[in-house]
């Protein structure tokens, strides 16, 4: 089955939760990032560039798939690894009805995250930016 994203869907909400700096190696630090979705909400396809992530579902249903893997609906309490490059095309709320919260961890090189900012830890895929861009200007 294929799924697409549909920029009409709501968008995600992100809050950062913490950064650190890994005390036995500082040259990687970790990151924690809460994703908020409403009823029927998508994010589309992104990459999270060089960084590791781990993704722990807090409430609700999370629809998602890595490369080309089947997608698969992940409840409250499990979790999922990305490796570095990794292409995540879909990360959806798997309900129309209820709220979806997830939380995503990232070990990504601390040099790479002090000279891009926050921004290299989600990399929408370019031919989605556009839309993206509508989807979350409607949250406003």
């Amino acid at each position: 089955m294929s799924i697409t994203w549909n920029k009409s869907r709501p968008a995600q909400n992100l809050v950062p939760t913490f950064t650190y700096k890994l005390a036995d190696d500082p040259s990687l630090s970790v990151v924690g990032l809460r994703v908020e979705y409403p009823p029927n909400g998508s994010t589309p396809p992104h990459r999270h560039g060089t960084a590791s992530v781990i993704g722990y579902v807090i409430s609700g249903f999370v629809l998602s798939a890595m490369n080309d893997g089947e997608a698969k609906v992940y409840k409250a309490g499990e979790s999922w690894y990305e490796a570095p490059g990794c292409w995540h095309r879909i990360s959806d709320n798997n309900s129309e009805t209820e709220p979806a919260v997830l939380h995503a961890t990232f070990v990504v090189k601390t040099a790479v995250l002090e000279a891009e900012g926050p921004e290299v830890l989600v990399k929408i895929d370019d031919e989605y930016l556009e839309g993206a861009m509508e989807q979350m200007g409607r949250k406003q």
